[in-house]
């Protein structure tokens, strides 16, 4: 795959690249239609109305396509049947009919191609696609689509291009290094899906222009330091100001810098190596028990 720029026809145009999707079947087919349904956005909103994740609404519809977290249909094979792009997800997902007649949506990894058969279980062979337990991963491998829990389904590394290295393991838990860096544990009993997600090169896609990013459903966002002091705590002064005080939101809580994961969240003596920062370095190990 890679990245396709064009005629610099406008000023849009002129920064903006887009992505070639060489790797789909066919950019024009349709979703599958029993494996699709309808979902009303809420534009940032929680159960109560109000806005707790702001700048978002608009944007083009989509369909949700279901996808098949879990890989648990065990002992039945699937054979591919073509790679498409999902509006709702960075990488690419690819259907599969297995030999019963069901047909189901994975994450796509980077080699999948229709009329692969893939499998999921504990006894299936170590190949690209396969789900199983870390416990039958052979150490060195990159995975995806990990769980958390057994049977909860993949939580960890979905993105376009996520890829985890599975360290070694012992009776009990199996040691990952995520795309971020960290090192965790994770339970043998927990699936994860062999190989490297696709789409490769969608972090360098350039948006170009404000038109591009309003489709995906993101709104407008203006500087603290542009409002009013009614508005926001960086706001007013004559001219421009540098705020006044350390960045922060709306409501004053401090924006850089600060801990954002729960001190007594129950998978921290899990973290054997916290992710690296690119402002602060290597974060210190969460505390321990």
């Amino acid at each position: 795959m890679g990245i396709t720029t064009y005629k610099p026809t406008s000023a849009g145009r002129r920064v903006s690249s887009v992505n070639d999707f060489v790797e789909l079947t066919d950019s024009r087919k349709q979703p599958e239609k029993s494996l699709c349904e309808r979902i009303n956005r809420r534009g940032g909103r929680n159960h109560h109305g109000f806005i707790t994740a702001r700048h978002r609404g608009g944007g083009a519809r989509r369909l949700y396509r279901r996808i098949d977290f879990r890989r648990d249909k065990d002992g039945v094979v699937g054979t591919v049947q073509s790679v498409e792009y999902d509006p709702n997800r960075s990488c690419f997902i690819a259907l599969v009919e297995y030999t019963d007649g069901e047909k189901r949506y994975i994450l796509a990894p980077t080699g999948l191609k229709p009329g692969d058969r893939i499998a999921s279980g504990p006894g299936v062979e170590p190949k690209i696609g396969n789900a199983m337990p870390l416990r039958n991963v052979p150490p060195g491998l990159d995975v995806h689509n990990i769980e958390m829990n057994a049977g909860q389904g993949g939580k960890l590394v979905r993105s376009a291009g996520g890829a985890a290295k599975l360290l070694s393991r012992n009776e009990s838990w199996a040691i990952l290094v995520l795309p971020s860096g960290e090192m965790r544990e994770v339970r043998v009993e927990c699936r994860a899906t062999i190989g490297q997600l696709g789409n490769l090169d969608h972090q360098n896609v350039r948006w170009g222009k404000a038109g591009r990013v309003r489709n995906k459903g993101r709104r407008p966002y203006v500087r603290g330091t542009a409002q009013n002091p009614v508005a926001h705590p960086l706001g007013g002064g004559e001219g421009r100001s540098g705020g006044g005080r350390h960045p922060c939101s709306p409501t004053g809580l401090l924006s850089k810098g600060g801990r954002t994961r729960g001190p007594r969240k129950p998978s921290n003596p899990r973290i054997l190596r916290r992710r690296w920062s690119r402002r602060y370095g290597q974060l210190p190990l969460p505390k321990r028990k």
